[in-house]
């Protein structure tokens, strides 16, 4: 008996309550050492990404740099900061998108990458490259169109007999094996030139961002990650059940389609500068749920480790064969593969 009063008072005590004027947010405090750990890595991450390049600078004079002194501004402020920047931003949308469509199959393999919407972007995409001339706001535009398509195909066939999470994954892999078919085709038929610049855009890289092309999707990624911040009550209450969500007074289907609109939102927007970056949605989510030790998956800790997944691996892109930057596509997709084989480990035990 002398145990059980001090079970609840544990408990109780592993949450913060968190208060900005009218506003408060309650949070575990595992998960908010998570959180501010996370942080502290990306920005060491971020202070070696602008060290390294083509030849390495001092910290010091990255510092220094950064606030416009030396000779380093340009290379350091104009060349690799929006690198830098675009990895954490990118890394914390598809982050962020992995945890919505993870949450509404609550399915680990719910991601934007596994279930079509980043072929259905990327589909988007060719169609604005091969046909409508390939300009900033077109890609954007077919991204956008192409994964809400690609959303509304998987959602129409998975209703057919009941909605369920596996079924949405199931249905979802059938449409992206059609539509990585259908973009192959595309880029057969296309002419030599565009077929060769959509086919190294496919591999998904940060070489070469600047500010010019970031403005706008920094801006929508900051949009929709506020929108996400207003849904996210409704959808921790829907992970407990529908029945309990609509009990306590969410409207499901108005959820259900905003967070699928920003989902698709954040995967469309990072295809559209980027191109596909896969598996980093997949993995981002779990890394953050593991890691906090959470029974959900939670948006925060999801962006935050999707940011310092993509910081890493465009940095062991640009290192491992160096002076030779390899797109990050390419590293991410070998992380995915070890996660994948190492959840599937986990399962069968």
């Amino acid at each position: 008996m002398t145990g059980s009063p001090a079970a609840p008072a544990r408990r109780a005590g592993a949450h913060l309550v968190l208060r900005a004027g009218p506003y408060s947010v309650r949070t575990g405090r595992r998960t908010l050492a998570v959180s501010l750990a996370l942080v502290l890595t990306a920005l060491g991450l971020g202070l070696l990404g602008l060290c390294a390049g083509g030849s390495w600078t001092p910290p010091t004079e990255v510092l220094a740099a950064l606030a416009g002194h030396g000779d380093e501004v340009v290379v350091v402020r104009e060349w690799r900061l929006p690198r830098v920047a675009a990895a954490l931003v990118f890394g914390a949308a598809l982050g962020l998108a992995g945890a919505v469509f993870q949450n509404l199959t609550r399915n680990a393999l719910g991601s934007p990458d596994v279930v079509g919407l980043d072929a259905g972007s990327y589909t988007g995409a060719l169609f604005a490259i091969t046909v409508l001339g390939g300009t900033s706001t077109q890609l954007a535009a077919g991204s956008i169109a192409g994964g809400l398509a690609a959303a509304a195909a998987v959602y129409a066939l998975s209703l057919r007999s009941g909605l369920s999470g596996m079924r949405l994954v199931v249905v979802g892999i059938a449409v992206n094996a059609m539509l990585t078919a259908l973009n192959a085709w595309i880029v057969l038929r296309a002419e030599l030139e565009i077929a060769m610049a959509a086919t190294g855009w496919s591999a998904g890289s940060l070489n070469g961002v600047d500010w010019d092309e970031l403005a706008l999707p920094f801006a929508v990624v900051a949009a929709l990650a506020g929108l996400l911040a207003v849904l996210s009550p409704g959808l921790r209450q829907a992970a407990l059940g529908d029945d309990l969500a609509v009990a306590s007074g969410v409207r499901l289907n108005r959820l259900r389609l905003l967070l699928v609109l920003a989902g698709v939102g954040c995967t469309a927007t990072v295809t559209a500068v980027a191109g596909p970056i896969v598996f980093v949605a997949l993995a981002a989510p779990q890394i953050g749920r593991l890691l906090t030790g959470a029974a959900g998956v939670a948006l925060a800790p999801a962006a935050l480790a999707g940011a310092v997944l993509l910081l890493a691996a465009d940095l062991a892109a640009q290192l491992l064969l160096a002076p030779v930057a390899l797109p990050v596509g390419v590293v991410t997709t070998v992380i995915g593969g070890c996660y994948l084989i190492g959840l599937l480990v986990r399962r069968a035990r």
